[in-house]
């Protein structure tokens, strides 16, 4: 359950990035990373569950995999290290780091 003091983020707010005193949980996770895949791999059925790899995207490759690292680390204001995107094994995992990188922040 949220706290009193956080901001809600809407869907109208899905197009700007987060702030650092803004927290999401993990469905918003979930929904604003889904909405990356479907742009990246131009396909709006996709959708994502923990244990997705990029053996269940047709188009994922090296290439495109650049493009989601870039366009996660844009919408949600974070960053990543290389060692950590090598660690990667399935979008659960990916979540994961997103929390971890956004609650780092707050």
């Amino acid at each position: 359950m949220r706290s009193a003091t956080l901001p809600r983020i809407t869907a109208r707010d899905s197009s700007r990035r987060l702030s650092y005193n803004e927290w999401m949980q993990e469905p918003e996770i979930y929904a604003k990373l889904t909405d990356i895949f479907r742009d990246i791999f131009d396909d709006d059925t996709i959708t994502l569950k923990p244990e997705t790899t990029a053996a269940d995207i047709e188009e994922w490759d090296s290439f495109n995999h650049i493009n989601l690292i870039v366009a996660t680390e844009a919408k949600f204001g974070i960053k990543f290290q290389t060692a950590e995107i090598e660690s990667l094994k399935n979008v659960g995992h990916f979540v994961a780091l997103i929390e971890k990188k956004l609650a780092a922040r707050a």
